[in-house]
């Protein structure tokens, strides 16, 4: 995803500047070491559940003062500093938009995308 253009994209739509004071953006990458213990990753291999994360957004932009939600998640084989996923939640004030984003961030993570780190 290119941020820069999905941004200007959303500026464009009808209503933005009726209904946008604040959007958040998460861009996931690929780290070199694994969470669970440090160990040295060399790669992921990531697989989204592309259906199960447009569902969330769906339902995600339906919370209050929402204006839109943009996911995008790579699949496949990933290396350390490859982009993983992005998410965008554009929408009306501060406390609207940090509590869907952080909710979105975990329930795709949890619900939507599947990831097996290979060790190096």
């Amino acid at each position: 995803m290119d941020i820069n253009k999905a941004l200007a994209d959303l500026k464009r739509e009808p209503g933005f500047a009726d209904h946008v004071g604040m959007m958040l953006i998460h861009n996931g990458v690929v780290r070199s070491w694994s969470r669970k213990d440090k160990n040295n990753v060399v790669a992921v291999r990531v697989t989204p559940d592309h259906d199960r994360i447009a569902a969330i957004c769906k339902e995600m932009e339906q919370r209050e003062g929402i204006f839109r939600i943009v996911a995008e998640a790579n699949e496949g084989e990933l290396h350390p500093g490859d982009d993983l996923l992005y998410l965008i939640v554009a929408g009306d004030i501060r406390e609207n938009v940090k509590a869907v984003f952080a909710e979105l961030l975990d329930r795709v993570k949890a619900e939507a995308v599947t990831k097996q780190e290979v060790f190096g």
